[in-house]
């Protein structure tokens, strides 16, 4: 089922609300990831888990793992793990008016560089997205490279940043199921005032179940 944005049907002669760029494209876009105002998908839907600023939702075969700031005890980012494949998911406010996914994939490609490796653009599901290749060292020691491939996707008043991992980062897979997650993912903003780039904050859930076997709990 796709679920588009929702909106209340014009009545008599009042105008339609004007959207912002932004908000046009997110409207047309064909499916997730959402915005908080375009579906409730998630209401009855248990294999959903609410983290606050992101409902993602489970699948069979994938791990749910949250990276939590050491100093701040601060949950930054989700990853979700498949057999093949990972996705890390941040999500960021953002002007209402102007996208910033042009300025921080800037930003991405020079720390890129500052450490030796390749950022390349290119076209794809999401709009440009760029792949990246870094050097990294293997547990004994050894030199090697890391592939990945990260996308943005803009919504009113926030930036999703999400990075695919091994197999997704050189062969994406519209099948595939962290790329089926993705487009699952629910993005909650919130009203409250936050500076653009800010992180929408993240919550560790009280409760994980995360795979589609009951007794199977995930890591946390």
């Amino acid at each position: 089922m796709i679920f588009r944005r929702r909106r209340d049907d014009p009545s008599g002669d009042e105008p339609e609300p004007t959207l912002s760029p932004i908000e046009e494209a997110a409207a047309e876009r064909p499916h997730g990831p959402w915005d908080r105002a375009e579906t409730n998908a998630d209401e009855d839907d248990e294999q959903y888990l609410d983290l606050g600023g992101l409902v993602v939702k489970g699948a069979e075969g994938l791990e749910l793992r949250m990276q939590v700031d050491p100093q701040s005890q601060q949950v930054a980012a989700v990853l979700l793990a498949g057999p093949e494949s990972g996705l890390e998911l941040r999500a960021f406010a953002a002007p209402k008016t102007a996208g910033i996914w042009d300025d921080v994939r800037r930003g991405i490609a020079a720390e890129a560089a500052r450490h030796g490796g390749t950022a390349t653009e290119r076209d794809g599901e999401y709009g440009t997205e760029l792949l990246l290749v870094v050097p990294v060292t293997g547990p004994d020691g050894s030199s090697a490279v890391q592939s990945s491939r990260i996308v943005g996707v803009e919504g009113p008043r926030w930036l999703l940043r999400g990075t695919f991992l091994g197999v997704s980062a050189e062969r994406p897979d519209p099948d595939g199921v962290v790329e089926r997650a993705f487009r699952d993912v629910i993005v909650v903003r919130g009203d409250e005032p936050m500076s653009p780039r800010e992180m929408i904050p993240l919550e560790l859930p009280a409760n994980i179940q995360f795979t589609s076997d009951p007794d199977e709990p995930v890591d946390g």
